[in-house]
C-alpha cells in the first residue's frame, strides 16, 4: 500500500511545478521555463512530470495557450534533450508530429520541440524520415516568419548530419521536400542555411532524381545576389558571404551546367559590371568541376563573351576575371581524357582563340595588340599542350613583326609579348631540351634579344635586359657563343653612365642596392631626392640579371665577366691612387656593385671574395689613397655577398673563415701604433668603417652552424684576450694586440669587431674563457676617452646576458654589472659610461623577461629626475622599446619574447605616469618624453583601450619644446587620429591649436608630422570639425609657402581634405 501511494504521489504534478507551469502558460512570464529546466537538469522533475503539469494546457481550446504550453515544453526539450530516452523520444515525435496538424499559432512552438528532439542522441532508427515527412506534408513553410523557417533549415541540417543513410532511403523524395521547402526563401540568414544544404545533398551524393533542374531553378533564382547588408547589421551577413555559399553550390555539379552556363552567358553579355564579374568568377568554379562533355556545346558562346569583354571592357576587373575564366576553361579542356575517336576540343577552342587574335598582332596601328596577347597568353597559361599550340603558332609572327617594325616604342611592346609567352614556358618542365617548342626559335630570339640590348632606347634595354634572363633559364636556349655576347652586354650595361645632373638618384640606386628596399621610388621620397633616371634603372636591371644567370651559367662569367672586373677594379685603384676625377670613380664603385651582384654561385664567390679583400688589403699597403667611402663600399660589397651565401652553408663558411679573419687582420693592423700617421689608420679605425665591418662580420655569422661557429670561437676569442694571432693572414704585426691590457684607444675600438662576431652566434655555442671575457668588457664598458668602444663593450656584455641560460653564473654576472653601474653612476667622472652600461643591460634582459628588468627599469626611471642624465634616460626608453640592428636581433639569435613591448607598456607605463605628476617642473619633459617614445612603439591595438588615460599627457608633450618629442608624439597620434576618432573628437580644439602651432616649428619633420596630423583629423566626425574648418584654411595658407617641397606636399595634402570638409559625397 505504501509503494502505491508512493507511485501515485510521484505520477501526479507537484504544486511547484504546476505553479511554474501557471505561470508562464497564463501569467505569460517567460523566466518560469528556464526555471523548470533546470529543475529537470537537476533531477527535481523529469520530463514526464511536465508534459502532466501540462496537461490542462495542451488539451485547450484556445490556440494560444495550447501555443504556450507547446512552447514551454519545446523550451525545456532544448536545454535536456540529452537527458531523454528512447522511449520517451518516441512518443514525444508522436505528440509534436501530430501538433503539425494544429492551428497555424501552434506551429512555431511545435517546431523548436522538434529541433530538441532531432538533436537527440537517443532518436530511434526512422524517425527522422517520419518528421521529414511530416514537415513536407502538414506545413507550409514560407508562410512562416523568418526564425521559425530557420528552424525549419536547422531541422533538416541536424538530420543530415546524424542520420545520413536514413535520409538517402526517402531518394529523391527528400530533395523535392527540400525544394518545396526552401522555394521563394528570402531572408539573407535562412538562404545561408540553405544554401549549405543543397550544397551537402549534391556533395554527399542524395538522390536528385529528377529534380535536377528544378533544385537548379530553386537556387539559381537568387543569381547573381544582390543584396545591401543594412546599416549596423546585428547578424554581419554581407553580400561576399552569400556570393560564396550560392557559388558553392551552383559550381558544385556537373549536372547544372546545361542550365547554368547559358545563364552565366546571359549575365556576362549584360551591362551589370556586378553580374558580369560574379559570372566570370562563378564559370572559373566551375571548370573545375566540369569537363569537355559539359562545355562542349557553350564553347563558342563562352569564347565570344570573354573575348568581348577583354576587347571592349572598361573595368580591369572584368578584363582580369575574363582572363582567369579563360585560363580555366583551357586547363578544364587539356585535362580531359579523350577517346581515340573523340573530338580533340582543346584543340578547335585554341584554334578559334588563334584565328580571332592572330590578325590583330599585325595590325598597323596596334590597337588591339595588348588584349589580343593577354588572351593569348591566359589560354596559353593553362597547360603545356596549350603552351606548345598557341607559343609555336604566335612566336613567328611576332619575330616576323619584330623586324618589320623600326620604331624603339613598338618595338619594346612587341618583345614585352613574347617576353610573356617566354615566361609561361618557363611554367612546363621539358625532360629532353630538344622538346622545348622554342628550341626552333632560340637562335632568332637570341638575335632579337641582343638587337634590343643595343638599342639606343633604353626602354628595349630594359625589356630586352629582363627576356634574356628568362631565356637563360630555360636550359639550352643560350649556346656557348651566346652565353659570351650576353656576358658583354651585361658588363657594358651595368657601366652606363648617366647624366652629370642625376648623382642624386644614382645614390638611390646604390643605397637600394645595398639596403634592399623594394620600393625605389619610395626610398627616393624618403630620403627627399629625385627617382633614378633611365639609365640607372637599366644598369640595375643589368646587374639583377647577372646575378641571375651567374648562378645558372658560372663558368660562362668566370671566364668572360670576372676577368673584366677584376681589370676594371685594379683600373678603379690607380684612379684612386692619382686622385682622378668623380667620374672615373664612380667606375669603380659600380665595379664593386657587379662583383656582389654575380656572387650568386658558390664557384664565382672563390673569385668575387678574394678580388674584394685584395683590394682592402691594396688600401692597407698605401697603395690607394681612399676615404671611409671606399671602406664602407667594400664592405657593404661584402654584406651583400654574405647574404647571397646564406642559402649554401658550404660557401657560406668559406666566405666566413676567409673574410671574418681578413677583416680582423686589417682592423689589427691599422690599430697598432705607429711612428707616422697612416691614411689606413684613420680610415679604418673611423666610426663609419668599423660600423660597416660589424655589418660584415655580423651577416657572415648569423648562419653558422653551431659545429662551425665552435671551431670560429676558439680563435677569435683568443684573440681579443690573449693576442692569439696565429690565424690571421699576414700577421707580422709591430707589437702585440690587447685591446683590454691598456691597449692603446685604437685597439679598444676593435671591440665592436668582437661584438659584431660573439654577438651573432648560435645560443648553444660555448664561448672559451666566458668568464674572463665578461668582465674585461664590464671593465672597458665604463672607461673614459672613447666613447665609441665602451659603448661597444657595453652592448657586447649585454648581447651575451642575453643569451647566457639561467643559473648561478649568470646571477653573478648580472651583481657585477649592478655592482659596476651603481658605482659608476656614483663617480662623476664616469656617469656618461654607467648609464650607457644601465641601459643595454636592462634591453637585454628586458627581451628576455628577465626578474631583474623590472629592477634595472626603475633605476632608469630614477634618473628621468637627474639633471646631468634625465634627457638621455628619456631617449633610453626609445632603445628599450625598438629594435637593434648589430646586437640583441632575433636574427643574432638573441632571445626576444614576443609581445616584450606590451609586457614592458603594462609594467612601467603607470609608474612613469605617477612620475611625471611627482616630478618637478623642469624634469616633466624629460617624463614626457619616455612616455612618448614607449607609445610610439607599442602595436596600435593595445594602445586604444588605455588612451582615454594617456590621451592629456600626450597632449601636453606637444607642448614640450624638445622637437624629438614633438615628432615621436605627433607620429603616435597620427594613426590613433583613425583608429580611435571618437575619444580624439572630445580634444579637437586643443589637438587643431597644437597641430597648427606645430606646422610653424623649425624643424622640417615635426612640420610635416603636424601637417599630416592635420590631414588625419578630417577622420574626426563632420559636425565636430566644421566649427574649425575656416580656422584651419587660413591656417593652412602659411606652409604651403615653405621653402621644402616636402613641407608644401603635405600641406595641399591637408588643405585640400579641409575645403572638402563637409561637401556632399566627402
Amino acid at each position: 500500500m505504501a509503494a502505491a501511494a508512493a507511485l501515485e504521489a510521484a505520477a501526479s504534478p507537484t504544486g511547484a511545478l504546476w505553479g511554474l507551469v501557471q505561470d508562464f502558460v497564463m501569467g505569460q512570464q517567460e523566466g518560469p521555463a528556464d526555471q523548470v529546466a533546470a529543475d529537470v537538469k537537476s533531477g527535481s522533475y523529469t520530463v514526464l512530470q511536465v508534459v502532466e503539469a501540462l496537461g490542462s494546457s495542451l488539451e485547450n481550446p484556445e490556440p494560444r495557450t495550447r501555443a504556450r504550453g507547446i512552447q514551454l515544453l519545446s523550451q525545456v526539450l532544448l536545454q535536456c534533450h540529452s537527458l531523454l530516452l528512447e522511449k520517451e523520444v518516441v512518443h514525444l515525435i508522436l505528440f509534436y508530429e501530430n501538433r503539425l496538424k494544429d492551428h497555424h499559432l501552434v506551429i512555431p512552438s511545435v517546431l523548436q520541440g522538434l529541433r530538441a528532439l532531432s538533436l537527440c542522441v537517443a532518436l530511434p532508427p526512422g524517425l527522422a524520415v517520419s518528421v521529414l515527412k511530416a514537415i513536407f506534408q502538414e506545413v507550409h513553410v514560407q508562410s512562416l516568419l523568418q526564425v521559425d523557417r530557420h528552424t525549419v533549415y536547422s531541422i533538416i541540417t541536424n538530420f543530415m548530419r546524424t542520420r545520413e543513410e536514413e535520409l538517402k532511403g526517402l531518394g529523391a523524395d527528400f530533395t523535392f521536400g527540400f525544394i518545396q521547402v526552401m522555394d521563394g526563401e528570402k531572408d539573407p540568414r535562412n538562404l545561408l542555411v540553405a544554401f549549405r544544404i543543397v550544397h551537402d545533398l549534391i556533395s554527399r551524393d542524395y538522390s536528385l532524381g529528377p529534380f535536377v533542374e528544378e533544385l537548379f531553378e530553386v537556387t539559381s533564382c537568387y543569381f547573381p545576389i544582390d543584396f545591401t547588408p543594412p546599416p549596423n547589421d546585428p547578424h554581419g551577413i554581407q553580400r561576399e558571404d552569400l556570393i560564396l555559399s550560392l557559388r558553392a553550390v551552383l559550381a558544385s555539379t556537373p549536372r547544372f551546367a546545361e542550365f547554368l552556363l547559358p545563364l552565366l552567358i546571359e549575365k556576362v553579355d549584360s551591362e551589370i559590371l556586378s553580374a558580369k564579374l560574379d559570372s566570370l568568377q562563378t564559370l572559373n568554379a566551375c571548370c573545375a568541376v566540369y569537363g569537355q562533355k559539359e562545355l562542349k556545346d557553350f564553347l563558342p558562346s563562352l569564347w565570344a563573351s570573354i573575348r568581348r569583354e577583354v576587347f571592349q571592357t572598361a573595368s580591369e576587373r572584368v578584363e582580369t576575371e575574363g582572363l582567369a575564366a579563360l585560363l580555366s576553361l583551357t586547363a578544364c579542356l587539356s585535362r580531359s581524357v579523350l577517346r581515340a575517336d573523340a573530338e580533340d576540343l582543346l584543340d578547335s577552342f585554341l584554334s578559334n582563340i588563334l584565328q580571332d587574335c592572330r590578325h590583330h598582332l599585325c595590325e598597323p596601328d596596334m590597337k588591339l595588340v595588348w588584349p589580343s596577347a593577354k588572351l593569348l597568353q591566359a589560354a596559353a597559361g593553362a597547360s603545356a599542350r596549350a603552351c606548345d599550340h598557341i607559343t609555336s603558332s604566335v612566336l613567328p609572327l611576332l619575330l616576323d613583326q619584330f623586324h618589320k617594325h623600326s620604331q624603339s616604342n613598338q618595338r619594346r611592346t612587341i618583345l614585352e609579348m613574347i617576353l610573356g609567352f617566354l615566361k609561361l614556358q618557363q611554367k612546363w618542365s621539358y625532360e629532353d631540351k630538344d622538346e622545348n617548342p622554342l628550341s626552333g626559335f632560340k637562335d632568332q630570339l637570341c638575335s632579337l634579344v641582343f638587337m634590343a640590348l643595343t638599342d639606343p632606347s633604353i626602354q628595349p634595354q630594359l625589356v630586352g635586359i629582363r627576356t634574356l634572363t628568362v631565356l637563360g633559364a630555360q636550359p639550352g636556349l643560350l649556346s656557348t657563343g651566346d652565353l659570351e655576347l650576353a656576358v658583354g652586354h651585361l658588363y657594358r650595361l651595368s657601366f652606363l653612365e648617366e647624366d652629370s645632373q642625376s648623382w642624386e638618384g644614382g645614390l638611390c640606386v646604390w643605397l637600394w642596392l645595398l639596403t634592399g628596399w623594394r620600393d625605389v621610388g619610395l626610398l627616393s621620397l624618403f630620403l627627399g631626392i629625385k627617382k633614378p633616371c633611365p639609365t640607372q634603372w637599366c644598369r640595375v636591371a643589368a646587374l639583377e640579371a647577372s646575378g641571375a644567370l651567374a648562378a645558372l651559367y658560372p663558368v660562362a662569367f668566370s671566364s668572360h665577366l670576372i676577368p673584366k672586373l677584376a681589370e676594371e677594379l685594379r683600373r678603379g685603384e690607380s684612379d684612386l691612387a692619382r686622385g682622378d676625377e668623380p667620374t672615373k670613380c664612380s667606375r669603380h664603385l659600380r665595379c664593386l656593385q657587379a662583383l656582389s651582384a654575380v656572387s650568386t654561385h658558390p664557384s664565382i664567390v672563390k673569385e668575387t671574395l678574394p678580388l674584394l679583400l685584395q683590394h682592402l688589403w691594396q688600401t692597407n699597403k698605401g697603395n690607394v689613397v681612399a676615404g671611409s667611402t671606399e671602406v664602407i663600399a667594400v664592405c657593404q660589397s661584402l654584406q651583400r655577398v654574405a647574404e647571397k651565401c646564406q642559402q649554401d652553408l658550404e660557401s657560406y663558411w668559406y666566405f666566413h673563415e676567409t673574410a671574418v679573419p681578413c677583416l680582423l687582420a686589417l682592423a689589427v693592423q691599422a690599430s697598432m701604433p705607429e711612428k707616422e700617421p697612416s691614411v689606413l689608420r684613420k680610415v679604418l679605425l673611423e666610426d663609419e668603417a668599423l660600423a660597416a665591418m660589424v655589418s660584415v662580420i655580423g651577416t657572415a655569422t648569423t648562419h653558422l652552424s653551431p659545429e662551425l661557429a665552435a671551431q670560429s670561437v676558439t680563435h677569435i676569442v683568443p684573440l681579443f684576450l690573449d693576442g692569439n694571432t696565429s690565424f690571421l693572414p699576414e700577421n707580422s704585426f709591430p707589437s702585440r694586440f690587447q685591446p683590454f691590457q691598456d691597449g692603446s684607444s685604437g685597439q679598444r675600438r676593435l671591440i665592436a669587431l668582437l661584438m659584431a662576431f660573439v654577438c651573432s652566434l648560435p645560443r648553444n655555442v660555448e664561448i672559451p674563457q666566458l668568464n674572463q671575457l665578461m668582465r674585461e668588457l664590464l671593465e672597458l664598458s665604463c672607461c673614459r676617452g672613447c666613447p665609441f668602444s665602451s659603448t661597444a663593450a657595453a652592448k657586447c656584455f649585454a648581447g651575451l646576458l642575453n643569451k647566457h641560460p639561467a643559473g648561478q653564473q649568470l646571477d653573478e654576472f648580472l651583481q657585477l654589472a649592478v655592482d659596476t653601474v651603481e658605482n659608476g653612476l656614483g663617480s662623476k667622472a664616469s656617469r656618461s659610461q654607467a648609464f650607457t652600461l644601465l641601459l643595454w643591460v636592462t634591453k637585454a634582459l628586458v627581451l628576455r623577461y628577465h626578474p631583474l628588468s623590472s629592477c634595472l627599469t626603475a633605476r632608469l626611471m630614477g634618473l628621468l629626475s637627474d639633471p646631468e642624465l634625465g634627457p638621455a634616460a628619456a631617449d633610453g626608453f626609445s632603445l628599450l622599446m625598438s629594435d637593434c640592428t648589430d646586437v640583441l636581433t632575433r636574427a643574432g639569435h638573441a632571445e626576444v619574447r614576443i609581445m616584450f613591448r606590451q609586457r614592458f607598456f603594462t609594467d612601467n607605463v603607470p609608474a612613469l605616469v605617477q612620475g611625471f605628476h611627482a616630478a618637478a617642473q623642469d624634469v616633466k619633459p624629460n617624463y614626457l618624453k619616455g612616455l612618448s617614445h614607449v607609445l610610439n612603439r607599442l602595436p596600435k591595438p593595445v594602445l586604444l583601450p588605455e588612451l582615454p588615460t594617456l590621451l592629456s599627457l600626450l597632449l601636453e608633450a606637444l607642448s614640450c619644446p624638445d622637437s624629438v618629442v614633438q615628432l615621436s608624439t605627433l607620429s603616435c597620434l597620427q594613426p590613433l587620429l583613425l583608429e580611435a576618432p571618437q575619444v580624439m573628437s572630445l580634444h579637437v580644439d586643443t589637438l587643431v591649436t597644437k597641430f597648427l602651432n606645430l606646422s610653424s616649428s623649425p624643424s622640417m619633420a615635426v612640420r610635416i608630422a603636424a601637417l599630416q596630423c592635420m590631414h588625419a583629423l578630417t577622420h574626426l566626425p563632420t559636425p565636430v570639425l566644421l566649427p574649425y574648418k575656416p580656422q584651419v584654411i587660413r591656417a593652412l595658407a602659411k606652409p604651403l609657402d615653405d621653402k621644402k617641397r616636402l613641407v608644401r606636399k603635405e600641406a595641399v595634402s591637408a588643405r585640400g581634405e579641409w575645403f572638402l570638409l563637409g561637401s556632399p559625397g566627402s
